[in-house]
């Protein structure tokens, strides 16, 4: 593929100054030093002016910051789009599908916890390709198995169908869940596996974004002592595992982690296995694999930088930023201690 059919240096510019603006270990320690207040009128002067500006009149507190966060997060890979063209633009329009999966992940969970509508619809992200006319409808459906049918006519279709018998022989929501999740990655793969040249960056990125989202699902799987077939939730593209190892590696723990310490992403995750070996609780692991997530994408950007690479490591930094903001105002507004929010942050 000929880089001259997209324009990577003018939109990898408009990245790297966005993703200097990011709030850093300076600013996160200033917003768990104040109220929901404070966290606001911190962020109105911030990247984040235009949306608590527009949001303040109507909302406050928790739900203020969650909304803007969400807005801005949706007009930031707006932007995105807006200065892409050509196959870089395709790139990005396929990975900000992981948006879709989000939202129906979001409906989903409502439906089964019970939650509003307005509840539900706080935590969408208006990012990916699904009409918010469509949200509505599928939050608007009268339970699980009538969303499920409205979902069967989106690309998610044909994996959440099959997921579906699971779910209510189960009563979990994991195997739709999973069903999203492959049919995301899965599909995504798919296409990035055509590329050739440097764009070979591209399925690494993806590979190894894969094989880390199989990680999680493996040990969840492992921790849970659920009789649940391990290969059922294996995502197809990575190169940590093989559908055919996975049920040996899934039922050994300490199996399971020596293969992932022998791995090509030894150093990445030397943290995370630390983690999860000094801390039963997988949620230590995760943001550490989140961290292990972000670092790699970093070193892929700066190995060729005039690629794709350095807008997908833009949107997985922009996402965890996010994630942090909403982690502190949840947690003061929960009266979590400052060292237990803070030990769910997650930073480089």
């Amino acid at each position: 593929m000929s880089s001259r059919s997209a324009n990577y240096e003018y939109v990898v510019s408009r990245v790297r100054h966005r993703r200097a603006s990011l709030f850093d270990e300076d600013d996160y320690r200033k917003l768990l030093g104040m109220g929901l207040g404070g966290i606001a009128r911190y962020m109105e002067e911030s990247p984040y002016q235009a949306e608590i500006n527009d949001l303040g009149a109507r909302y406050s507190g928790v739900q203020l910051i969650e909304y803007a966060l969400n807005q801005n997060l949706a007009r930031e890979f707006d932007d995105l789009l807006r200065f892409s063209e050509g196959r870089l633009y395709e790139f990005v329009a396929r990975y900000l599908r992981k948006f879709d999966a989000w939202n129906l992940k979001t409906v989903l969970r409502g439906h089964y916890s019970g939650a509003t509508d307005e509840e539900i619809r706080e935590n969408l992200i208006d990012a990916g390709e699904l009409d918010p006319e469509f949200l509505d409808e599928l939050i608007a459906t009268a339970d699980i198995e009538a969303a499920v049918e409205r979902i069967e006519d989106t690309m998610f279709g044909d994996n959440i169908e099959a997921a579906f018998e699971e779910y209510e022989d189960s009563g979990l929501l994991m195997p739709l869940e999973n069903a999203i999740d492959r049919a995301y990655y899965e599909g995504l793969f798919y296409e990035a596996k055509k590329e050739t040249g440097p764009m070979e960056l591209y399925q690494e990125f993806l590979q190894a974004e894969i094989d880390f989202r199989n990680v999680l699902n493996d040990l969840r799987i492992a921790r849970s002592g659920a009789d649940i077939d391990p290969a059922d939730y294996f995502i197809e593209g990575g190169r940590l595992f093989s559908r055919s190892e996975i049920g040996t590696l899934v039922s050994d723990s300490d199996q399971l982690i020596d293969h992932i310490r022998d791995s090509r992403y030894e150093d990445d995750l030397e943290s995370a296995i630390d983690a999860l070996q000094a801390d039963s609780d997988i949620s230590v692991f995760e943001r550490a694999i989140d961290e292990a997530l972000l670092s790699y994408s970093d070193r892929l950007s700066h190995v060729y930088p005039l690629s794709v690479c350095p807008v997908l490591a833009y949107i997985l930094a922009k996402e965890r930023e996010v994630d942090n903001i909403r982690a502190i105002a949840h947690g003061k507004e929960t009266g979590l201690s400052r060292a237990t929010i803070e030990s769910e942050l997650v930073m480089l």
